[in-house]
């Protein structure tokens, strides 16, 4: 039997290597600060709970099976001849049962908690309690805060106080929080890991989330869905205080910084990049709501006007009438001129003229290129 080792001095160095490295990664770790598995908020902390959980349910299985990989591994090695050496063997019940009940048992019990978690933690639903142990008022209206995700910054409207931010969030202590989140233009994602989960942006949809902060301090937010070339510097200051410091900090932002309405939005909703925190005294009414329609721009019609006006037009103006027949609303005015494909009777399809193609180099469709003539 041969046996395997390393020279003193390979073990030396090794341990050494390690000792030096190991402070490093302790460093690493605190730089993170964890704000994932230890946050300031209640409802990511039920989150850190449930993913700790679903983590040691499934070492249940890792551990086991990268332990007796290595001990059979040993056992079995072709230089131990104290142990029997099977080739043939292929089935044993019991360890079938084994292999597949423990499996199924971690699998139900991951399927329960996601189960529960899913409604009791759903971003849209208001919260149950405010801390552990402490339930929340059922007459205490959440404070609302409007989020627009823009190009690459962050808009924070605060309509019961009528001002609003970019890039700083400041947020009450143990008061329940209700965001109501859009975009400006492509999809995004608004992300505080010491409050909640991330939740999407979306131009012309509004998502919601609830939450509640209940450590004091200074965190961070920032977008957690690449958005284009600004997406690394679209970063907010979030700053968690108590009552009293929020209503001062509102009454200073109410004493100056101007009215930020539609034409201030279009000016600030221009890309830009790395932009520094900025407020604004009042705001216009219905703003958000405005943004959510994609009606800012004067002279566009807000996308409920639209969907109302082509209900009633397609509909009847009721959702249970038969539709009617369809007409081509934007058909030209030109005499002759036929429908489009899509409103065309079935006999009257491929009848159209064919329009000549543009002037021009044509190009070969397999390189792309200006093809031979």
């Amino acid at each position: 039997m041969v046996s395997h080792s390393f020279h003193p001095s390979v073990w030396y160095k090794i341990s050494t290597g390690a000792a030096r490295v190991a402070p490093l990664g302790l460093l690493a770790l605190g730089g993170c600060g964890l704000q994932v598995l230890e946050p300031a908020g209640d409802v990511a902390q039920q989150q850190a709970h449930i993913l700790m959980l679903s983590t040691g349910l499934m070492l249940l299985i890792i551990v086991p099976v990268m332990a007796l990989t290595m001990l059979f591994a040993w056992r079995y090695r072709a230089s131990n001849r104290a142990v029997e050496h099977r080739p043939d063997w292929d089935h044993s019940t019991g360890l079938e049962l084994i292999i597949w009940a423990v499996p199924l048992l971690i699998v139900i019990a991951l399927g329960a908690v996601t189960w529960i978690s899913t409604h009791t933690l759903d971003p849209y639903r208001r919260l149950g309690r405010i801390a552990p142990g402490r339930a929340i008022d059922a007459k205490a209206t959440p404070l609302e805060i409007q989020v627009v995700a823009l190009d690459w910054k962050w808009l924070f409207i605060y309509p019961e106080q009528g001002v609003a931010t970019v890039n700083q969030l400041v947020l009450p202590l143990n008061r329940e929080i209700r965001f109501r989140i859009s975009s400006s233009s492509v999809m995004n994602s608004f992300y505080i890991p010491a409050l909640a989960g991330q939740i999407y942006a979306m131009p012309g949809m509004e998502t919601k989330l609830h939450a509640v902060l209940n450590t004091p301090g200074k965190f961070t937010g920032f977008s957690a869905n690449y958005s284009g070339a600004g997406f690394s510097g679209m970063r907010f200051a979030v700053a968690g205080v108590d009552d009293a410091s929020f209503a001062r900090w509102a009454a200073q932002t109410r004493t100056g910084g101007g009215l930020i309405d539609a034409k201030a939005y279009r000016a600030i909703a221009r890309p830009s990049e790395n932009v520094a925190a900025r407020r604004w005294s009042s705001v216009q009414p219905g703003l958000f709501d405005r943004i959510v329609q994609m009606c800012v721009d004067p002279g566009t019609p807000c996308m409920g006007e639209t969907m109302k006006h082509d209900m009633q037009g397609k509909m009847g103006g009721t959702m249970g009438n038969v539709l009617p027949v369809p007409t081509n609303n934007n058909a030209s005015a030109k005499p002759g001129a036929m429908e489009g494909a899509l409103l065309r009777a079935p006999e009257n399809l491929g009848k159209s003229p064919r329009q000549p193609s543009p002037p021009g180099t044509p190009l070969d469709p397999v390189h792309r290129t200006p093809a031979n003539r």
